[in-house]
C-alpha cells in the first residue's frame, strides 16, 4: 500500500520545494491534484520537459514518489466540442504521466459541459443520460492508450457528476472490464454515495485501487440541517467538508477494518483542504492517525 499526501494546502511551494516538505511532513508518496504549474483544470497540461525533470529530480532527493496525477477535463460534455478538447488535453495528460512514471491517473466521472453552457434548463434525467453517453464514447477513445502505456485510471463519482452514487459506478467500471479500469473510494463523499459504508466498500472491492481520507458532517442527519444553506430548499447546492479525521461523523473504525477485510492495497491518500492555517500539523495528524488505524486493523502477513 502506497500512502500519500495531497498537497493541496501547501500548494503556494514550487514543484521542486514540494517532495522535501511532503517528505518532512512524513510521507514518501505524493498525490498531485490540479495545479497551474503541471496539470491545471480545464486546460492543456503546463508541464514543460523542464519542469517534469526538476521535479523528478526533487523526488528523487527527497525519497519521495509520485503516486498518482488527477487530470480534470470535461470528459463527459455533450458539447462534442467540449469533449474533443477534453480527449486533446487527456492525451497529453497520459504523456506527462509515462514521463513521471506515475502509474495511476485518478479523476472524476465529471459534471459534463462548462457553467456557461446548458442542456435545458435544469439539469435532469435526459442530461445525465448525455453526459454518460458521452464519457463512454470518451472511454472508448482513451483505454486503449491506458491498456497500451501500462497505466491505470481510476475514477471516481463526485457529489454533482452525472453519477453521484457508489453502486452505478461500480457497475459501469465492472461491466466496462478493463484492466486499465478501476474505481476510487472518496472517504468525505461517504453519504452522498449511499447509507451503507461498509457494504459500499465491499462492493467495490474487486475494481478499488484508490482511497481518499478526510472527514466530513453526514448531511442527512438532523432533518439534513447538519449544515444550513440560504435560501431554504436550494437541493441542488452539493455541500461536504475535507476534516481532518475525528472532526466529522465517518466511523474510521468500521471504514478501515473494511478495507482490511477487502485486502485493500492501492493508493491510500489523505486530502484534507480544511486547514490552510494548520497545514502541516494536520498533515502530521493525518499520517499518525492512518497509521495507527492501519496498525490496527490490517494484521501483518505470516
Amino acid at each position: 500500500m502506497k500512502i500519500a499526501l495531497d498537497p493541496y494546502m501547501i500548494r503556494h511551494l514550487s514543484l521542486e520545494q514540494l517532495p522535501g516538505a511532503v517528505a518532512d511532513l512524513g510521507y514518501d508518496q505524493i498525490e498531485l491534484s490540479p495545479r497551474s504549474d503541471f496539470l491545471d483544470w480545464w486546460v492543456m497540461p503546463r508541464a514543460t520537459k523542464e519542469r517534469m525533470a526538476a521535479f523528478k529530480s526533487a523526488m528523487k532527493a527527497a525519497g519521495v514518489g509520485l503516486a498518482t496525477l488527477q487530470p480534470m477535463y470535461r470528459w463527459a460534455s455533450p458539447f462534442e466540442d467540449e469533449r474533443q478538447w477534453a480527449m486533446r488535453c487527456w492525451k497529453k495528460a497520459i504523456e506527462v504521466s509515462v514521463e513521471m512514471g506515475c502509474e495511476l491517473m485518478i479523476s472524476e466521472f465529471g459534471r459534463g459541459a462548462s457553467p456557461e453552457r446548458s442542456v435545458g434548463e435544469k439539469p435532469g434525467a435526459n442530461t445525465k443520460e448525455m453526459c454518460e453517453a458521452a464519457w463512454f464514447r470518451s472511454m472508448d477513445e482513451l483505454l486503449p492508450t491506458f491498456e497500451r502505456e501500462g497505466l491505470t485510471l481510476s475514477v471516481e463519482p463526485h457529489p454533482e457528476d452525472w453519477i453521484e452514487t457508489m453502486q452505478p459506478a461500480c457497475d459501469i467500471v465492472k461491466n466496462i472490464g478493463s484492466k486499465a479500469l478501476k474505481l476510487s473510494y472518496i472517504a468525505p463523499h461517504t453519504f452522498y454515495y449511499g447509507d451503507d459504508m461498509a457494504a459500499m466498500i465491499r462492493e467495490a472491492a474487486p475494481v478499488l485501487a484508490h482511497v481518499r481520507v478526510a472527514d466530513t458532517f453526514n448531511h442527512k442527519k438532523s432533518s439534513q440541517l447538519r449544515y444550513i444553506v440560504n435560501p431554504p430548499g436550494s437541493n441542488q447546492i452539493r455541500v461536504h467538508q475535507h476534516l481532518d479525521m475525528g472532526q466529522g461523523e465517518i466511523d474510521w473504525d468500521l471504514f478501515f477494518a473494511t478495507l482490511a477485510e477487502v485486502k485493500f492495497d492501492g493508493v491510500l491518500s489523505s486530502c484534507v483542504f480544511a486547514w490552510e492555517e494548520r497545514a502541516n500539523e494536520s498533515s502530521r495528524f493525518m499520517r499518525s492517525e492512518m497509521q495507527r488505524q492501519l496498525d490496527q486493523h490490517f494484521k501483518p502477513q505470516a
